[in-house]
């Protein structure tokens, strides 16, 4: 373990990373440590962590905005949204149990991994809803963008930029984020598939559908599980649910889960529970069109695996054998049907020995590597963590 540092403020935040620039020292990046076996682990003698820098600076319920600093733990923030009948719009997930920590994910860290649950397929990706920033550069320099307002960027979007960037391209210290009223009602629709394959047919019949489904998930059993979900007022649920049951009965067998069995549910599908994970295995998250989902989730199987798919099927967890061959064998079919994937979680030495994510089409790479020469012009913040030598 490198030596921690956990600055006070963003000042000596600012300080601690001017000094590595200076001295041309790589440091790993943090908020609590809750995702370090994410992706590539990053050689450092420092880890620099934001952790302190915690607190909700700024909430206006009736303007939908709300501020915190980076270091604020995503529950503190859901609470807060609570008391006042709001929630994050990405409902990013809650990833203790996949990295087997009980440290909480920061805001920042979950920005920095652009993690998004459900009800991305019907409300976007957590980056979308950034309104601001700030952050501090490579170079140890304090910078913003964006502001408190929907309507405020001019030029480069480094809110989106930073969004998924893991820490490589500067360290976030406070972020501003689009929030929404909670829906009243919850109300969710299950159905007993066969195989993969018509469970995909299930969701693409639900999220086409007019009755508004805010989730689609594929969860793994026998049988099969397609769960649709669909959140607003309690009287339009109703009327809506009992519908998409209707629409949706020449798919076999189906029962309504309604209140807090539905909400609780969903909880479950967000934190990729029903994958199952074990502790020995390596975890995989592949972006894939939802029609070539269950390709993927027959690779998976083959490898002695299973699969749990989100988004209507664009979305597959895999939980495998932690071997350099699945992740080959995974990497191909995602590869196969025009997605990427990602290796999310595993031993060290699989993360060490394996391209975690995709490699980047050479005009994409290129503006990418001009982009950390300027952010991060002596290459200090977290190297390696998402490529081998970048």
């Amino acid at each position: 373990m490198s030596e921690l540092l956990s600055p006070p403020d963003e000042a000596g935040l600012a300080a601690a990373i001017a000094a590595a620039h200076a001295a041309r020292e790589p440091i790993a990046i943090e908020g609590n440590g809750s995702k370090r076996g994410l992706l590539r682990p990053v050689q450092a003698a420092r880890t620099v962590s934001t952790r302190n820098l915690s607190g909700i600076t700024l909430y206006s319920p009736a303007e939908l905005v709300l501020s915190a600093r980076a270091g604020t733990p995503i529950p503190e923030i859901e609470a807060a949204l609570a008391e006042k009948g709001q929630h994050l719009i990405a409902e990013p997930p809650d990833t203790r149990a996949i990295f087997g920590t009980d440290e909480p994910a920061t805001l920042g860290g979950i920005v920095a991994a652009n993690l998004s649950g459900p009800r991305r397929v019907a409300w976007g990706a957590m980056r979308d809803h950034v309104l601001g920033i700030r952050f501090v550069n490579g170079a140890g320099e304090v910078m913003r963008s964006g502001g408190r307002v929907l309507k405020n960027v001019t030029g480069l979007d480094l809110c989106k930029l930073l969004a998924g960037s893991y820490g490589t391209l500067g360290v976030m210290t406070e972020i501003t984020l689009k929030v929404l009223p909670a829906p009243e009602a919850t109300g969710t629709l299950l159905i007993a598939v066969a195989d993969a394959e018509m469970g995909v047919r299930a969701l693409s019949a639900g999220l086409g559908s007019p009755f508004g489904v805010s989730g689609a998930a594929l969860l793994p059993g026998e049988p099969m599980m397609a769960a649709l979900r669909i959140e607003d007022f309690a009287p339009s649920v109703t009327y809506r649910l009992a519908r998409l049951r209707e629409a949706l009965a020449s798919f076999g067998n189906n029962t309504v889960l309604d209140g807090d069995a539905a909400r609780a549910f969903w909880r479950e599908v967000r934190d990729v529970r029903p994958l199952g994970a074990a502790a020995e295995e390596a975890v995989w998250r592949i972006s894939v069109r939802p029609s070539a989902g269950p390709a993927v989730a027959r690779a998976a199987e083959a490898l002695g695996g299973r699969a749990m798919l989100d988004w209507g099927g664009g979305l597959v967890w895999v939980a495998a054998p932690a071997q350099a061959s699945a992740h080959e064998t995974l990497a191909a079919a995602a590869a196969a049907s025009g997605g990427t994937c990602t290796l999310f979680h595993g031993p060290e030495a699989l993360r060490r020995t394996v391209a975690v994510l995709p490699q980047e089409p050479p005009a994409l790479a290129m503006i990418a590597r001009r982009v950390k020469a300027v952010l991060d012009p002596a290459g200090i913040l977290n190297p390696g963590r998402m490529r081998a030598g970048g």
